[in-house]
C-alpha cells in the first residue's frame, strides 16, 4: 500500500486521470502565444511602414525647400516710419540731427552737409592750435612788455601784477616847439624840465626859463666807472647859482659806480655835503643814477641784480632820511632787468625812454623823452623831461 503514500507533487499531468482538462490548458497557452507573436509581427511591420513614409516625407519636404530657395523672393516695398504713426513720439524731447536731416529730405528740402567726425576733429585741432598760438604770443597777451637791450637784443618780459601800473592817457599829450605838455580834463598837470651837466657847457638859465622850462635837474657829481674816483661836476656850483637866480625849481642827480655798501654810503655823504649850502632851494628830487656804460667796461658790470638794488635802496633811504625827495633814474632795460622794482616801490621813478609815447608799464613820476632836444639857452643837444608831479607844491 506504499503506492498510496506517493506525493502528489511528483505526479505528471494526466496521472490523476483528468487528461482532457490538461490538454485544453496547453492548447490555450499555445494559442495565446501565437496571438502575441502575430501581434508583435503586425506592430513591427506597421512601424517599418511609418518609417518609410516619414523618410519619403522628409525627402519631399527637402526637395520642395530647395525649389523654393531657387526662386528669388520679390522685394517688399519699403515702409518708412513717420512720427505721426507713433503714439508715444511726444515722449522724446527733441529730434536728433539725423531725424532732422531725414525729415527735411522727405519734405523735399536740401540736405545740410554736416562735417564728418574726422573733419570736426581736424577743425577742433586747428582752432585749438590757433588759440595756443595767440596765448603763447607775448606781444598779444597783454601780460608782457618788450625790453630792448643796449646790445640790440630784445626780450618779452612778464609784467609783474604786484607793481603799480602807470595810468597816464597819452592821447592827452601834446607838443609845441619841442616842449611837451600833458593834460587831464583839459588842465595842464605836467612840468617841463631839462637836465644839465658840464657836457652842456655854459647855459643861459634865464633863457631856458623864458622858453617855458619849469625846473632843472643838475648833475652834482659822479664816480669814475674805471678810476672809482668821486668828483664834483665841474659846472655844478655855477649852474646851481644861475638856476637859483633864474628862479627855477631845482633837483639834482649823482652818477654812481659804487660796488659795495661802503662806497655807496661814501657817495651819499658826498652828495649831502655839497647840497647843504643850497638846501632851501632843492624843491625837486635827489636822484640816484646808476647805469651801464656803452661800449666800455664798468666797475658795476660784475654786480648782480640784487647787488644793484641793495645799493640803490641804501642811497635813496639816506636821501629821504636827510629830508630830500629820493628818486631812482634809469631806462626801461635798467629798471626792469637790472634792479628789482618791488624793493624800490617807496621811491619815485625817473624814466629815460626816447620815443613818442613811453611803453614802460609801471608808475613813473618823471619822463626823459629826448636827449637830443633843441632848447633856447642850451648850446647843442638838450635833454628834455616831462614831470607829472608838482614837487614844488608839496
Amino acid at each position: 500500500m506504499k503506492e498510496r503514500g506517493i506525493s502528489a507533487e511528483m505526479r505528471l499531468p494526466g496521472d490523476d486521470g483528468r487528461s482532457g482538462s490538461g490538454r485544453s490548458t496547453i492548447y490555450m497557452m499555445i494559442g495565446v502565444s501565437a496571438f502575441i507573436l502575430i501581434l508583435l509581427l503586425a506592430v513591427t511591420r506597421n512601424n517599418s511602414d511609418k518609417k518609410e513614409k516619414n523618410s519619403d516625407y522628409v525627402k519631399e519636404a527637402m526637395q520642395q525647400q530647395q525649389e523654393e530657395d531657387a526662386v528669388e523672393p520679390e522685394a517688399e516695398p519699403e515702409q518708412k516710419l513717420r512720427a505721426e504713426d507713433l503714439s508715444f513720439w511726444d515722449m522724446y524731447p527733441a529730434e536728433s540731427p539725423e531725424d532732422v536731416s531725414e525729415s527735411r529730405l522727405e519734405g523735399g528740402q536740401e540736405e545740410e552737409n554736416y562735417p564728418e567726425p574726422e573733419d570736426e576733429e581736424k577743425q577742433s585741432k586747428d582752432t585749438s592750435n590757433k588759440q595756443e598760438v595767440v596765448q603763447e604770443d607775448p606781444s598779444l597777451d597783454g601780460k608782457h612788455t618788450l625790453v630792448k637791450s643796449s646790445d640790440g637784443t630784445e626780450e618779452w618780459v612778464l609784467i609783474s601784477p604786484y607793481l603799480d601800473k602807470n595810468t597816464y592817457d597819452f592821447s592827452n599829450l601834446s607838443e609845441s616847439a619841442n616842449l611837451r605838455k600833458y593834460t587831464e580834463n583839459g588842465k595842464k598837470i605836467s612840468r617841463i624840465g631839462v637836465d644839465i651837466s658840464k657836457h652842456n657847457g655854459s647855459v643861459n638859465f634865464r633863457s631856458i626859463k623864458a622858453a617855458g622850462v619849469d625846473y632843472v635837474m643838475l648833475r652834482l657829481g659822479a664816480r669814475g666807472y674805471s678810476t672809482a674816483q668821486i668828483t664834483l661836476d665841474d659846472n655844478f656850483v655855477e649852474n646851481m647859482e644861475a638856476a637859483i637866480e633864474a628862479e627855477l625849481d631845482i633837483g639834482v642827480y649823482f652818477y654812481s659806480q659804487a660796488v659795495t655798501q661802503d662806497e655807496v654810503i661814501q657817495e651819499l655823504a658826498f652828495v649831502l655835503q655839497n647840497l647843504e649850502p643850497y638846501r632851501a632851494h632843492i624843491t625837486y628830487p635827489v636822484a640816484f643814477d646808476m647805469e651801464n656804460v656803452a661800449n666800455d667796461k664798468a666797475r658795476i658790470d660784475g654786480l648782480s641784480r640784487d647787488d644793484k638794488t641793495a645799493l640803490a635802496v641804501s642811497f635813496l633811504s639816506g636821501v629821504e632820511s636827510a629830508g630830500y625827495i629820493p628818486m631812482v633814474y634809469g631806462n626801461k632795460e635798467w629798471l626792469i632787468k637790472n634792479v628789482d622794482l618791488a624793493r624800490l616801490q617807496d621811491f619815485d621813478v625817473w624814466l629815460s625812454q626816447e620815443q613818442d609815447v613811453p611803453d614802460f608799464p609801471y608808475q613813473f613820476a618823471m619822463w626823459q623823452y629826448t636827449t637830443t632836444g633843441v632848447l633856447n639857452g642850451v648850446t647843442g643837444d638838450a635833454s628834455l623831461n616831462l614831470c607829472f608831479v608838482s614837487y614844488s607844491d608839496r
